[in-house]
């Protein structure tokens, strides 16, 4: 992947080499070809122009960077153009990477030395690698590059929060209206969206029509690769190209960057590294998980804007700074964590969940962090408990942090331990939690005297979603941290799996104030209607 390093002029002169290789045909316009050039006339039939079925995606913005992203249809190379400018005055143009069948047409172009605070415009073209005269239609979007300070005062910021889509046999049901939580997001301009995991359900296949309660059918739109439980990478990546055929998650991506996490049904339910399923599965002939995840987190990068890290390309966790208001902290807790089990042990490798290189780098991250707000993104709730309960594993095992013994910390609990107690004895202000996973919104506040373990500073913790899926819930809480929970977006022993055209799919807007510094999160559900806020005042 480019690393875009070079000033603006020298972006610009990048662009000319690298296009001049390529032909005339790769310029994007008269304003990038040299002064005593004339742009040729290019006549392309439809036939011939590469085609972008998911439109355009940017994410992972930090600092005064961005990764833009697209796909194609065929061999060719990516080009882009941005500009502060919505008409595209003093654009940057910039020849990318090309898009193969190794890399499923994807291509994603890293951008630096944004203007910050600012929002910036920009334009996707490819150029086919066999017809070079053959360039797509251009596809526009557009991103917020937060963290802006103005006359010494940090700009606003607003973010959202919510996971889970196209779960349980929900899927795009366009009479509906599709993915509507996409477009109740998108009408607050949020700066960015942290998905926290389970954007694909690669074990949940979709069928045409689902029969509602009330006798009435829910249409899916339908493909082959969700037809069946994802096993080969060609089935991993049709689950993701299957959520970019609906018109609001396309609308959503070409103006709002992602922060991208996974949970579990990235790969199939409840996994961990190193199982293997179990003969009462009958569905999968892979039995290896290691096998399924490896081909799940290549579809996973190659359909996301992800910024690889060079020295760890499988990383998942990592942070984003957003300025003196706000650092984001993206966890990763599929990847490092042991065997599920009734998750009660006193220590050791079976106990981890992030793991000791993971634990060690959130301690340091944000114990660096200057930000007045840190957010760490979960993917998975600290509290409520969440059974294990695919068909080959054992009764009264459990798959998130929780145990359900309202004790003392064991088992995973223990991580969590570990790290409240680092942020109260280093005094690190402002930390809430995110998350998603259960199918319902919730908002909870911790404090050491209602918890078994008391080593911590009060805290909130937020759950989101679903964006597209069955609407399950409540669970139970443990209560070892002393959580209260505040509110909960359902009610106990509601009907579980319930469709959302029930409108209970549920999501999470931050807003940070830059004069008083206060955060204020609310839950909306699937029209966007709000359902719960609260007003966090910043610890001084």
């Amino acid at each position: 992947m480019p690393d875009n390093k070079y000033p603006a002029d020298q972006q610009r002169r990048r662009f000319l080499l690298d296009s001049a290789s390529l032909g005339a045909g790769a310029m994007l316009g008269a304003a990038a070809m040299p002064a005593r050039a004339q742009a040729p006339a290019i006549v392309t039939s439809e036939r011939l122009r590469p085609q972008m079925p998911d439109g355009v995606m940017s994410g992972d913005v930090t600092r005064d960077s961005a990764i833009v992203w697209s796909r194609t249809d065929r061999p060719a190379r990516m080009l882009v153009e941005y500009s502060s400018n919505e008409n595209f005055a003093g654009a940057v143009r910039i020849a990318g990477p090309l898009a193969t069948v190794q890399n499923n047409y994807t291509a994603r172009l890293d951008l630096r030395s944004l203007p910050v605070g600012q929002r910036l415009h920009y334009r996707v073209r490819f150029q086919d690698l066999a017809h070079e005269s053959a360039l797509s239609e251009p596809v526009a979007g557009s991103l917020m590059v937060s963290g802006g300070v103005r006359n010494g005062q940090a700009d606003d910021i607003t973010f959202a929060f919510s996971g889970d889509e196209a779960g349980q046999g929900w899927g795009i049901n366009e009479a509906w209206g599709g993915y509507r939580v996409y477009e109740s997001m998108r009408r607050f301009r949020p700066d960015f969206f942290i998905h926290s995991g389970d954007q694909i359900y690669a074990d949940g296949p979709i069928q045409a029509e689902v029969k509602l309660d009330d006798g009435s059918l829910w249409r899916n739109v339908v493909t082959e690769a969700k037809s069946k439980v994802a096993q080969t990478l060609d089935d991993f990546r049709g689950n993701f190209a299957y959520n970019m055929l609906d018109a609001n998650k396309r609308r959503f991506c070409a103006e709002v960057p992602f922060l991208v996490q996974w949970d579990d049904h990235e790969v199939r339910n409840n996994w961990y590294p190193g199982q293997v399923i179990g003969k009462e599965e009958t569905r999968y002939s892979e039995r290896s998980l290691d096998v399924l995840m490896a081909r799940a987190r290549q579809a996973m990068f190659e359909h996301n804007p992800f910024r690889i890290d060079a020295a760890d390309p499988f990383r998942v966790y990592r942070s984003f700074h957003y300025g003196p208001l706000l650092e984001v902290f993206m966890l990763d807790e599929r990847s490092y964590r042991g065997a599920n089990s009734p998750n009660r042990q006193k220590g050791g490798r079976d106990a981890d969940f992030l793991g000791p290189q993971q634990m060690r780098w959130i301690k340091q991250a944000l114990l660096r962090s200057r930000s007045t707000w840190k957010v760490i993104a979960s993917d998975m709730p600290l509290s409520i408990v969440v059974p294990d309960l695919n068909p080959d594993v054992p009764k009264g095992t459990f798959e998130a942090w929780a145990n359900g013994d309202n004790g003392k910390p064991s088992g995973r609990e223990l991580e969590v331990a570990e790290l409240l107690r680092f942020i109260k004895r280093h005094d690190i202000k402002n930390v809430v939690w995110v998350t998603a996973d259960v199918h319902y919104a919730s908002a909870t506040y911790y404090s050491p005297e209602r918890a078994q373990f008391t080593e911590f500073k009060p805290f909130w913790e937020f759950v989101g979603g679903p964006i597209n899926a069955g609407t399950f819930g409540p669970g139970e809480i443990d209560r070892t941290f002393g959580p209260d929970v505040r509110y909960v977006s359902i009610p106990p022993g509601m009907k579980q799996n319930r469709s959302p055209a029930e409108l209970l799919q549920f999501f999470g807007i931050g807003k940070i104030d830059a004069k008083t510094r206060a955060m204020t999160v609310s839950l909306h559900n699937a029209d966007g209607n709000e359902i719960y806020k609260v007003e966090l005042p910043p610890e001084a």
